[in-house]
């Protein structure tokens, strides 16, 4: 082996310029609006101006400099941390080409190192959120920021990085956007953009209008007295505060005019008028409409139904308040669905015991399949989990008005002072049934690769749309999780905008249960074979699911970052098949 003398890199650091204040803002600025037709008619939209400054550091103060590595160090397609005292970057090459951005993933904090590189986006090993490594910006989601990038330069082979120290310490980035030109002109009852539904795909197609450089009225509104918030959340991390979980804080609404009315539920949409008309009377004018309802969980039937301490998980309130009427009690949970299983293993710790019904014999099993269904129960079981597989409740029975017990199909009868009910969900589209946007019999909202519905200017998104996966031949979908609901929120966005963008995104989840996470990629549905590698019992595998010939979906626990390379593969156009991982 060669020893090569320590030769340094040097990496400048170029952070967006902090957004300046209104008065500062020149009201005439240089850049020239672009136009934006709508209905025929020219408007004007400028992005806000930021003129490129001579020196990319506002305060010389906040720069730091640092040695990291000699050019020889990294090959082509490596990655590597460096630490730079206060903070770190992600450094890497590709095709010849150094690059450096931050170092986590701005969703959960993922270590990107740990990722996967591939044609010049780096992937997050846990979420499967993308980045562009050039630019930082994201190119995937979950998550709603970029990545700051740092700009590198290499001089007679010795480096030094050269970051703003507040780059390094936020790891995050936010795009900029427009804002709303003369916001006191509107008619309150009318807007360009409505989007009913503030989940991701709302609160994502609202933020790429702004980053599109659209300045008209936008506004959102949701049924949730909460400004959007991470949901997912809701199972995972059950005692979360609403403004712990918020994707944006007050004043980021604020900033960027993005109106959000709360507590505010659409009863009907007249396509048309192009009007919403709300449940307490009001009306809505619209120029294009996005429908982002999600859906509504289904309730039980049985007899019962409606006594104290039942719960459907909704919003935050409805988690907080189930944690503590759980804690020392008896719980039971219908359902051995993601969202019963992730509240099964939160609420473990706390309850004095947590039993779980399920009509399959395994969980999971249209989901894993079998054996890693099997294998998820004996966690489960080795937590002290009680599971009634293959029954369902047939009462619920109540003393003094609050639940007392669970009686079972099986004759079963289990102590209970708190039920969850997780045994799906419907999509939220009953307000549209007499509105002429095509609806299939499930309910679902049908669109185009556009986010497009069959009514001009109306598009959908979410979890209460169909839509036609590349991934499977363009095969009309569902795939209710919170990955794909940003997706289409974007492109939904840039199609009100006329770009034209179709969605392509591979399917990407996860689900978190006692400390451990199983990541999955994909779309296995029909599936009909299961090809394990690794050790099921020892929780650390990754499972191909098969149709005939071709792997359809992978998942995998405790072996990243392999559901990320993955992603990767089926993203760019390849097939992986089945005897390429028996």
């Amino acid at each position: 082996f060669l020893f090569v003398p320590a030769v340094e890199v040097k990496i400048e650091v170029v952070i967006p310029e902090k957004e300046r204040s209104k008065e500062e803002m020149s009201p005439n600025g240089r850049a020239s609006p672009l136009i934006y037709k709508v209905n025929g008619t020219a408007r004007h939209y400028h992005l806000e101006e930021h003129p490129i400054a001579s020196n990319p550091y506002h305060n010389p103060k906040d720069v730091v400099e640092a040695s990291v590595c000699h050019v020889k160090d990294l090959e082509n397609g490596q990655m590597r941390e460096v630490d730079l005292g206060c903070g770190k970057a992600l450094l890497i090459k590709e095709s010849g080409e150094f690059h450096a951005v931050g170092h986590k993933c701005p969703h959960y904090g993922a270590p990107l190192v740990k990722g996967v590189l591939s044609k010049g986006r780096v992937r997050c090993p846990w979420h499967g959120a993308c980045f562009n490594i050039s630019t930082g910006d994201i190119e995937d989601f979950p998550g709603l920021d970029s990545l700051p990038r740092f700009q590198v330069k290499i001089e007679k082979e010795k480096v030094y990085i050269r970051a703003s120290k507040q780059a390094l310490q936020t790891q995050r980035r936010t795009k900029m956007m427009a804002k709303c030109i003369s916001l006191s002109n509107y008619n309150l009852s009318s807007t360009n953009v409505l989007i009913i539904g503030a989940g991701a795909a709302g609160l994502v197609c609202a933020e790429t209008l702004r980053q599109e450089g659209f300045s008209d009225r936008i506004v959102m509104c949701t049924m949730d007295r909460h400004l959007p918030y991470d949901r997912p959340k809701l199972s995972k991390s059950m005692d979360s505060h609403p403004e712990q979980i918020a994707l944006r804080p007050k004043e980021f609404f604020c900033t960027y005019d993005i109106e959000v009315l709360t507590e505010m539920q659409v009863a009907a949409v007249d396509i048309k008028n192009k009007t919403a008309v709300f449940k307490d009377g009001f009306k809505m004018e619209y120029n294009k409409l996005l429908i982002a309802t999600g859906n509504t969980p289904k309730a039980l039937s049985c007899k019962g139904k409606e006594v104290e301490n039942v719960f459907n998980i909704r919003t935050p309130e409805d988690a907080n308040r189930i944690v503590k009427l759980a804690t020392s009690k008896n719980v039971v949970i219908v359902g051995a669905s993601f969202l019963g299983m992730e509240v099964a293993a939160y609420l473990t710790e706390r309850a004095h015991s947590v039993s779980l019904v399920e009509l399959e014999e395994v969980p999971f099993k249209k989901f894993f399949g079998e054996k890693v269904g099997r294998a998820v129960m004996k966690m489960f079981e080795n937590n002290r989990v009680k599971f009634y597989m293959q029954t369902e409740v047939s009462e619920l029975r109540e003393q003094e008005g609050k639940l007392k017990e669970v009686v079972l199909k099986s004759g079963k009868v289990l102590r209970a002072d708190v039920c969850v009910v997780g045994v799906g969900a419907v999509p939220a589209t009953g307000f549209l049934k007499q509105s002429g946007v095509n609806i299939d019999s499930k309910g679902f909202i049908v669109v185009n690769k556009m986010m497009q519905t069959n009514i001009p200017g109306v598009f959908a998104a979410g979890d209460a749309v169909t839509f036609p996966l590349a991934l499977r031949n363009n095969k009309k979908v569902n795939v209710p999780h919170w990955q794909m609901a940003h997706m289409h929120g974007r492109i939904a966005a840039l199609n009100m905008l006329a770009h034209g963008t179709e969605i392509s995104t591979v399917p990407y989840l996860w689900t978190a249960m006692f400390g451990k996470s199983i990541r999955y990629v994909g779309h296995g549905e029909g599936f009909d074979d299961v090809v394990i590698q690794g050790d099921l019992d020892e929780l650390k595998f990754v499972a191909f699911y098969t149709k005939s010939d071709e792997v359809v979906a992978v998942a995998s626990m405790n072996y990243d970052p392999i559901v990320s390379k993955v992603a990767e593969v089926l993203a760019a156009g390849r097939t992986i098949r089945k005897r390429d991982v028996e």
